[in-house]
Order: structure tokens, then sequence, then C-alpha cells
């Protein structure tokens, strides 16, 4: 019991705490679940970083569900999602009951402009953290800038391409870019 506690807990206070998204939580997701607890590996979590960007759902409450199931199981997932999902929905309902009076004020409008800026420079961070991981090689480095001109400048193709063709695309090239390596006879990362 005592193990869904902690699970239920941990997930709480990430979830009160973490403003701008699944990516803003990444440097507290690894504080709390990897050097804190070895819950997962910085390896386990980008993968469920990537898992999760990929299932329907919010990121975070995805990673947080990963996470407690590795811990527990299927409970552990429901756990740890309850838990992240406690403190934001606390909290949502308060604003919500209160938003439209509150955003009169100067002084609110002018905290929800910072913020902001705040929310881009944790974003900006998990970013780089996720590039020193995800991109350890001249190929991912060349699949990355592939996709990411695609993803820019699609809006420019005639066809619209949906976001998924890029994820299974580069899911489809980082499995012939390993076979590859495995076949020259380097080793699998």
């Amino acid at each position: 019991m005592r193990e869904y506690l902690d699970l239920f807990w941990v997930f709480a206070k990430i979830g009160s705490v973490t403003f701008g998204g699944g990516y803003a939580m990444l440097p507290i997701l690894e504080r709390e679940c990897v050097d804190k607890r070895d819950w997962a590996t910085e390896e386990e979590l980008a993968d469920y970083f990537a898992i999760g960007q990929c299932t329907p759902g919010i990121i975070a409450v995805n990673v947080s569900t990963f996470i407690g199931n590795k811990q527990k199981g299927v409970l552990g997932g429901i756990v740890a999602t309850l838990g992240f999902a406690s403190g934001p929905f606390i909290l949502l309902s308060l604003l919500a009951a209160g938003l439209g009076y509150l955003l009169t004020y100067p002084v609110v409008r002018s905290a929800f402009a910072g913020v902001r800026v705040c929310v881009c420079v944790l974003i900006l961070n998990a970013v780089l953290r996720l590039w020193k991981k995800s991109i350890p090689d001249t190929a991912t480095l060349v699949l990355f800038a592939v996709i990411f001109l695609l993803s820019v400048f699609g809006g420019l193709l005639p066809v619209q391409v949906s976001p998924a063709v890029y994820v299974v695309a580069a899911a489809l090239l980082g499995i012939l870019l390993k076979r590859s390596e495995e076949s020259k006879g380097g080793e699998p990362k």
C-alpha cells in the first residue's frame, strides 16, 4: 500500500507544480523518477515521452501512467495517473470559477504574461535535454532535419500531411537506420 501512496503523492506533486505541459515537466520527472527514486532510467523516460506523444491524451498523463505501470502494474498506472490529475483538476476548477473576474486585473494579466515566458524557458530546457538523448549521431541528425523541414514547410506542399505520417515515417526510418548500423557490424544502442 505504501508504494501506491508514494506513486500517488509523487505524481500529485508533479502535476500540481508543472506548468507548460509535458515538455516543461521533463526536468521535474527526471529529478523525481530517475534521480531520486530510480523508477525509470533516462532512456526509459525519453522512450515514455516519445510513446506519450504518439498515443492519445496528454503527454504528462501518459508518462505518469507508464511509470506507474512499470512500478506496480495496471493499478500502479491508474494510481499514478489519478495522482497526476488530482492537482490540476482542483486548481483548474478553482481558476475556471474565477478566471474571468481575475483577468480584469492588470496585475493578473501581467502575471500570466510572466508565466508564459517561464513556460517557454522550461519547454526549451526540455527540448535541449531531449536533443542530447535523441540525436546521438549524424544519421539521426539528418532524420531530424528532414522531419523538421517537412513539418515546418509542409504547409507549402500541395497536399497537407498529417503529423502522424511524420511520426510513422520517422519510426520506420529509425528502424532502417538501426538495422543498417547492425548489418555493418555496429552494436545496437
